[in-house]
């Protein structure tokens, strides 16, 4: 007995290197369980407060570790009003992130506001440059960003190039159904200013609409046959209660044939479902995660909650996954699983 605990011990001790240091991961568990929770800091200013399953009073990030969460996303704007996403609130989020030991995903929206599949407009300082000028502007933008948290000790793993860049951003000049080309110039424009801060950050390109494989195959064809660079494939999925089985097996189905296309790994970096109806979210994430982790060769790299800590209808918000008291419902057990 005395034998093969000492056996054991030396290979834990081999496992963490040394005293003080973690086992490495490739014995940990890498796959990406995550919520974006951009809004936690104005929603704390207005009074918000969260608290455990139990009921006890609790930081945000402590309760999404406690439900099994291991990352955050945190979505940039540039000039935006009361100064919500902009440089100072991200790296105050930013800091919190990464004093709770989480990982980090940066999502530029090159915006002063949302950028999405319906809206992808430019910042008003902006607005009357050339597009040479705007690659300009989109590079000294997100080198800006990410040298200011270097400064403050933070490397996000990932980042996003635009957020729901379903039909390209910085329209009309960056509109991929107009111009593929200049999409593709400002995504790598985006890239090389990632990698010269941030060599190890993986870039993401992101649309919405997992379950449309079509979509995808226009978009990431499109950005290929341009030499855009990126590392990772993102996307974004919304089902109902009444279709979120078909609309995950669709979303595998287009993430298999991205892989298969482009060998690019693939994260849902947002899901959502209504608040009022936790025990089909969770059962719709449950099914999604499994479903991720059976890609072949870890190519399925995680799923997110958009904004999960919504509450109150918060913003008009109503796919938060947090009850009316600020606990979390059972869509969030989901990640614990």
């Amino acid at each position: 007995m005395k034998q093969w605990i000492l056996v054991t011990g030396l290979m834990i001790g081999q496992l963490a290197g040394c005293k003080g240091q973690s086992v490495p991961s490739a014995v940990a568990d890498r796959f990406v369980k995550g919520a974006d929770v951009s809004w936690i800091t104005q929603q704390e200013k207005e009074g918000f407060r969260f608290y455990q399953s139990d009921g006890k009073p609790a930081d945000i990030f402590s309760v999404l570790k406690e439900k099994g969460m291991n990352t955050i996303r945190l979505r940039v704007w540039v000039n935006p009003q009361g100064g919500w996403n902009g440089i100072d609130d991200v790296l105050s989020k930013a800091k919190r992130v990464q004093a709770a030991g989480m990982r980090l995903m940066i999502d530029f929206h090159y915006s002063d506001n949302w950028a999405d599949p319906g809206k992808q407009t430019k910042p008003a300082a902006w607005q009357g440059l050339k597009f040479d000028d705007l690659k300009k502007a989109l590079s000294s933008h997100t080198t800006t960003v990410l040298t200011r948290l270097k400064e403050n000790g933070i490397t996000p793993e990932w980042v996003q190039i635009g957020n729901e860049t379903n039909d390209g951003m910085l329209w009309p000049d960056g509109r991929a159904s107009t111009s593929m080309a200049n999409f593709a110039a400002l995504v790598n424009a985006g890239y090389d200013a990632v990698k010269a801060v941030s060599p190890t950050s993986q870039v993401i390109v992101h649309i919405s609409n997992g379950y449309d494989r079509q979509l995808f195959r226009w978009m990431f064809g499109g950005l290929a046959a341009q030499q855009a660079k990126f590392d990772m494939i993102g996307m974004s999925l919304y089902p109902s209660a009444a279709d979120w089985e078909t609309k995950n097996s669709q979303c595998i189905a287009t993430i298999q044939d991205m892989i298969a296309q482009y060998h690019k790994p693939v994260m849902v970096v947002e899901v959502g479902m209504p608040a009022n109806d936790p025990v089909t979210a969770n059962a719709f994430i449950s099914d999604l995660i499994r479903k991720m982790r059976s890609v072949p060769d870890q190519m399925g790299k995680g799923v997110l909650y958009w904004e999960p800590q919504s509450y109150g209808k918060w913003q008009g918000y109503e796919l938060g996954a947090f009850d009316e008291t600020g606990k979390p419902t059972a869509a969030m057990d989901a990640f614990r699983n």
